[in-house]
């Protein structure tokens, strides 16, 4: 089964097409010829998955599905959440965003208590299937803010993420395999493949 998945980073398109595995194909917008930016105006994660893939829907006619995820800090009232890519400007500049986050939390709690540091990454997605109707499906993976990069893998903000699951590594110091199991853009894909899984099993 062919699913368009509203994303052209490679690393998130590798991710889903591994949790879904081989009864589907997990394509790109851009590899149907579709490149403009996806319109993301939404005031919440579900509303912003949910804007991207009837976007595609209504383009292709084709099953699809989006997420958004936010990067909620307790410190800072549950910022950058769903500004999160774009937390220091409309560039979606990792490092810039990254510089943001570290300085403003540098500002609340001076010190590295992990507790006090306290952060989730929030995975919303929405999956439209032939019928036209959303099914959303959430994910989350707890942690803290390191108060420094560390590490060269994932994308994003994982450089400064410490997930609970690995403690003392940040998620871009931790294998690819290590991060799908507990990522929480996994979780939000592997809750829609088990539903999948049931809904096609369905007579």
């Amino acid at each position: 089964m062919k699913i368009i998945f509203a994303t052209g980073n490679v690393g998130k398109l590798r991710e889903a097409a591994e949790v879904l595995g081989p009864d589907y194909e997990v394509v790109s917008p851009a590899s149907l010829g579709i490149t403009e930016d996806i319109p993301e105006t939404g005031s919440s994660l579900q509303e912003n998955a949910l804007q991207k893939a009837r976007y595609l829907f209504e383009r292709t006619g084709l099953p699809c599905f989006a997420d958004d995820t936010g990067l909620e800090v307790d410190a800072l009232g549950g910022a950058p959440g769903i500004y999160s890519a774009r937390y220091a400007g409309p560039g979606h500049d990792s490092q810039a965003n990254m510089d943001k986050l570290l300085e403003e939390l540098s500002i609340v709690i001076p010190d590295s208590d992990p507790e006090s540091r306290r952060a989730r990454f929030r995975t919303v997605v929405a999956l439209i299937l032939a019928d036209g109707e959303p099914h959303f499906f959430e994910g989350i993976c707890e942690g803290s803010i390191a108060t420094e990069r560390r590490g060269s893998g994932g994308f994003g903000y994982d450089p400064v993420f410490l997930p609970d699951a690995y403690p003392g590594r940040t998620l871009a110091e931790v294998s690819e395999d290590e991060k799908n199991a507990v990522s929480h853009r996994g979780k939000a894909i592997r809750a829609m493949a088990d539903w999948l899984k049931a809904f096609r099993l369905e007579p």
